[in-house]
């Protein structure tokens, strides 16, 4: 199974209060504007737990093991939870502005997610296939040798790490400014795997916000130039939709595809918003499917089936397995 994949590390450093965080609970930012992040945590913990199909892995500041059967043992650090403000109520605004601190604890980048495994597994299985001359139409959608890659909401970065050993042209890695993950995790993901190897993949790490596009150079100058789009576990926001829609469309390049991967641990109602805001931005679903990340095939081979809006009967208790792994493009190329 997928999630036997990763193994955890002992810790480099004595624990910390920094690098203790209670599990995430999802909310739209907008409804939740008096309440903390931490008070809302708890709200949906008897979903979240499952022991056999987990949403999300490790610990704040842990490493991680990650065993490729490709690429060997990579090391990966879960980005640090944001340091908690003393005084939550006089701190959590500034200026104006909500709290760096409190906007980093809001992403919740601090884990590794299921998702950025699936993304990492697809990636690094159809480069092998490639090298054989053995694709076939399931796993040719993960191909990026000699592509130009930008991954949205990276968080650990795991994907944009297997992207640049599986021989992509360019990987450029973004998050949220204010992520926690910048605080080190990336940079150290991508030098610490990478550094020993012979790719000669271009790797950039960017900080980007959804939606700033036509005010930031960097996103002008960097407009319809990625063949591959990575949005791993990103949707629980849907105040958030429309301005990663337009992210994805406007980095685009023509031809180029968006890889959406998610789980249900926010329900299927949220996904469904945003296929169908994507599909009003100008994008287009090219392939979609249902995975089960918690069982395969007697040969060895994912269990599927097919991707539906609504689910009769369905529940935290039986969707926790599951998730979306869908390939978009613009419409009408």
């Amino acid at each position: 199974m997928l999630h036997f994949r990763l193994r955890r590390l002992p810790r480099r450093h004595a624990p910390s209060s920094s690098l203790s965080a209670p599990p995430p609970d999802f909310h739209d930012e907008d409804s939740v504007e008096d309440e903390s992040p931490e008070d809302l945590f708890t709200a949906f913990l008897p979903h979240l737990f499952p022991d056999d199909a987990p949403s999300f892995h490790g610990d704040p500041g842990q490493h991680l093991l990650y065993s490729s059967p490709r690429y060997g043992d990579l090391e990966i650090m879960v980005p640090s939870y944001p340091n908690q403000s003393k005084n939550r109520s006089e701190d959590r605004r500034t200026s104006g502005k909500v709290n760096d601190v409190e906007e980093g604890r809001r992403l919740f980048a601090h884990f590794l997610w299921s998702a950025a495994m699936v993304v990492a597994e697809g990636v690094e299985k159809a480069e092998h296939l490639f090298s054989l001359g053995q694709l076939d139409c399931d796993t040719a959608m993960w191909t990026v040798t000699g592509e130009s890659v930008l991954e949205l909401g990276a968080g650990a970065a795991l994907p944009s790490v297997v992207c640049t050993l599986a021989q992509a042209s360019t990987v450029t890695i973004t998050d949220h400014p204010s992520s926690p993950a910048f605080a080190g995790a990336i940079a150290f993901n991508v030098g610490h795997n990478i550094r020993k190897t012979s790719s000669k993949t271009d790797v950039i790490i960017k900080p980007h916000e959804w939606g700033t596009l036509e005010s930031d150079p960097w996103a002008v100058e960097k407009k319809g130039t990625f063949t591959r789009i990575i949005a791993a576990d990103c949707y629980w926001m849907r105040s958030q939709h429309e301005n990663l829609v337009k992210t994805m469309e406007w980095f685009l390049a023509p031809g180029g595809k968006i890889w959406v991967v998610t789980g249900f641990h926010t329900g299927r109602a949220i996904v469904t918003r945003f296929f169908e805001t994507a599909v009003d931005g100008g994008l287009e679903i090219e392939r979609i499917h249902e995975r089960d990340l918690n069982s395969m095939t007697e040969d060895g081979q994912e269990v599927r089936r097919d991707w539906v809006p609504e689910r009769e009967g369905e529940g935290p208790e039986n969707r926790k397995r599951w998730c979306v792994v869908a390939l978009l493009k613009r419409k009408g190329e």
